[in-house]
């Protein structure tokens, strides 16, 4: 079964969309920060869909990919805006969350906002509260100087050349989603895979959201040697096997 693929109007950008029509529950992709769709998980999971019929929509959040907007203007209400449109307008019926780092958190953010909807979640290095928790601790005084004269700092990163560009206004608005230490009112099977070796997400924090969970099907597997991205063939089927665990197949 062929992806179609199209572009979504919401808050006035484009949003950039590809789906793979099938069985539900619809499983979503809600990729990281700074990240697009297009990479070899959300790509994987399409293969997957595409194979047995599942429906699957992956999409890029305002600012990133192939969608419009600046990313340095994107925040996590926006981003968090964005994937409730999706939900709403893109897809029927009941939905399966795959997010990887932020979209980690993003998918808990609109499983409390949609709580009909999802029926699982499968959080790959799930990055919640990362702006406050993560990132912030961790800013050096010129990237605090430049925040506080500029609105804005450009911070390196291993995975792009020339970095790209922390705002002040999220790290403002990230404050408003604080969803730990919780208790976090979901009730849907969660799966979250994390590596013992990630640098940008520590496993005792993710950790610590597995504990936050109100849900009792909580599954927490530490890949001991994992990177952050944990994009390796192996890490791959395990986050398939999660999505289909959390989707009660038996195949």
């Amino acid at each position: 079964m062929s992806e179609t693929w199209g572009m979504l109007q919401v808050g006035g950008a484009s949003l950039a969309w590809r789906r793979v029509t099938g069985a539900t529950p619809t499983v979503v992709w809600l990729g990281g920060f700074h990240s697009d769709m297009t990479g070899s998980k959300a790509q994987a999971l399409s293969d997957w869909a595409a194979d047995r019929g599942q429906g699957y929509v992956r999409f890029d959040y305002f600012g990133h990919g192939e969608s419009g907007g600046a990313f340095a203007d994107g925040t996590i209400s926006r981003w968090r805006e964005d994937v409730l449109a999706v939900l709403d307008q893109l897809i029927d019926g009941p939905v399966v969350l795959v997010g990887s780092s932020m979209g980690g958190w993003l998918a808990c953010l609109a499983s409390l906002a949609r709580p009909g909807r999802v029926e699982g979640l499968v959080l790959i290095a799930p990055a919640a509260d990362f702006t406050e928790k993560l990132l912030k601790p961790g800013l050096p005084p010129q990237a605090l100087a430049a925040l506080a004269r500029d609105g804005a700092w450009t911070r390196p990163s291993l995975y792009e050349v020339g970095g790209y560009t922390i705002s002040a206004g999220l790290l403002e608005d990230g404050v408003r989603w604080s969803i730990l230490p919780g208790p976090i009112a979901i009730n849907v099977p969660i799966r979250i895979l994390q590596g013992g070796a990630d640098p940008d997400v520590p496993w005792r924090h993710a950790l610590d959201l597995a504990n936050a969970f109100s849900a009792k099907d909580v599954v927490f597997t530490l890949i001991r040697d994992g990177d952050h991205r944990l994009s390796r063939p192996a890490d791959i089927a395990r986050t398939i096997a999660a999505v289909e665990e959390v989707s009660g197949y038996t195949y």
